[in-house]
C-alpha cells in the first residue's frame, strides 16, 4: 500500500509540473513539455471533455489532483 501512495504522490508532482510548464508557456517542441504532456494528457483529457473551461481557466488539473488524493486515502486505509 505504501507503493501505491508513493506512486500517487509522484504522479501528483508530475501534474503540478505540467501546470507550471503551461503557465511558463514553453514551446511545444521542448522535450520537458512533451514529456509532461505525454504523462498527464491521458488523465487530463477526459476530465477536460467533461468539465467546461471557466473563462479560459482549465480546472482539470485541480480535479485530477483531488481525485488522486481521494484514491490515495482510499488505498491507505
Amino acid at each position: 500500500m505504501l507503493l501505491v501512495g508513493t506512486l500517487i504522490d509522484l504522479y501528483s508532482l508530475v501534474v503540478i509540473g505540467a501546470v507550471i510548464v503551461s503557465w511558463v508557456q514553453l514551446p511545444p517542441s521542448n522535450p520537458a513539455a512533451q514529456f509532461l504532456t505525454a504523462l498527464t494528457e491521458p488523465a487530463l483529457g477526459p476530465i477536460r471533455r467533461m468539465l467546461p473551461s471557466m473563462s479560459g481557466l482549465d480546472l482539470s488539473p485541480m480535479v485530477l489532483l483531488i481525485g488522486l488524493q481521494f484514491l490515495k486515502r482510499l488505498f491507505m486505509v
